[in-house]
């Protein structure tokens, strides 16, 4: 096993050679340092993820023009839709995940245009297969799982009308409550939507969790678990506001609030294996929970009232809809602050324990 491994990576490394002659003497010499510096960054070494100085470079043509922006984003996604390995693969999204954590506005934008739609930006990597030998096989799972969680940051993003991690994101407590106090009911479910997609991709992580031994694998799971983070907080502050808008909400809109807070539900054992600091976690778990349990309260006293005065088929209906698959806790809801997310650290890893 252990020669065909060296075999593999001195091919790797002369592959990473030639690929620099190639950008260096083949390219139009306004693009060919961008190519390069693409290249550096995701070469076929799978010992370590790229090392910042390298990414850090990738980033700095997102401050020059928009033509440059544009070469570079293209240059990555070439590179990653032209690859069949899986470790070149991985640092290709590791590099466009620092994009989109890190760069400027105007190499997102080139980034974001038109995320799983179609178009040259195109991140659904779902048939991703590196078959070259057994630890590639593995490695193409996480390929695919995280294609599909920079893709859903990117959606998240154009729900909440801002990056995650953006400068731009609204930095106190109570100028993002105003902002999503102001949201209609339907806008609001979009971004609770949105947010939970992301939940549910993360939860969609490979079992194969002994490989984050592996440096690269470490740290992309790092950087996932701080979308996390501050995903989870987007979520609390939502579920807050919606315990006091309860009264505006017609059947349709609470149907497809309790929806979502059920798509949560079922991520949160999933969270929990994954992310050990599980007391962070508690305040946005119990507060979907009295949240779901309060909309299932608010059911049952409307449809008791719409069977004192008769109702249609069509009322049935609606009621049935929303009632379908619903169980939970009736406890109701209590509003809580978010200062305590104030002071919330970085979610430490269960992963690093077997570093």
């Amino acid at each position: 096993m252990g020669r065909p491994r060296k075999l593999k990576e001195l091919i790797g490394v002369l592959k990473d050679k030639a690929s620099i002659i190639k950008a260096s003497l083949l390219s139009k010499r306004a693009t060919s340092y961008i190519r390069v510096a693409v290249v550096r960054a995701t070469t076929h070494d799978q010992s370590a993820p790229p090392p910042e100085y390298r990414i850090a470079a990738i980033i700095s043509y997102g401050h020059g023009t928009r033509a440059t922006a544009c070469a570079c984003v293209e240059i990555l996604m070439d590179r990653l839709h032209s690859t069949r390995n899986a470790v070149v693969a991985l640092k290709c999204l590791f590099t466009l995940h620092n994009v989109v954590r890190r760069g400027s506005f105007i190499l997102k934008d080139q980034l974001s245009f038109c995320p799983s739609s179609g178009g040259h930006n195109f991140l659904n990597l779902s048939v991703f297969r590196d078959g070259s030998d057994v630890h590639s096989l593995e490695l193409s799972s996480w390929v695919r799982w995280y294609a599909g969680v920079v893709e859903q940051n990117l959606i998240v993003s154009r729900a909440l009308g801002y990056y995650l991690s953006s400068p731009s994101r609204p930095s106190k407590n109570h100028k993002r409550e105003d902002n999503i106090s102001m949201l209609l009911n339907s806008d609001l479910w979009e971004q609770m939507n949105a947010l939970v997609g992301m939940v549910e991709e993360i939860c969609r992580v490979p079992d194969s969790l002994y490989l984050q031994r592996n440096d690269l694998v470490y740290e992309i799971v790092r950087l996932v678990g701080e979308d996390y983070r501050l995903v989870q907080h987007e979520i609390f502050l939502r579920v807050k506001n919606l315990g006091d808008r309860m009264g505006s909400l017609i059947l349709g809109e609470a149907a497809d609030f309790l929806g979502s807070l059920k798509r949560l539900e079922n991520c949160k054992e999933r969270t929990v294996e994954l992310f050990a600091n599980r007391k962070k976690n508690d305040a946005l778990w119990e507060s979907v929970m009295e949240a779901r349990g309060e909309l299932v309260t608010m059911k049952e006293r409307r449809e008791k009232r719409l069977l004192r005065i008769g109702m249609g088929e069509d009322q049935l209906s609606e009621l049935t809809r929303f009632g379908e698959g619903i169980v939970g806790s009736l406890q109701s809801f209590r509003s809580k602050g978010a200062e305590g997310w104030l002071d919330v650290d970085q979610c430490p890893l269960t992963v690093s324990t077997v570093r």
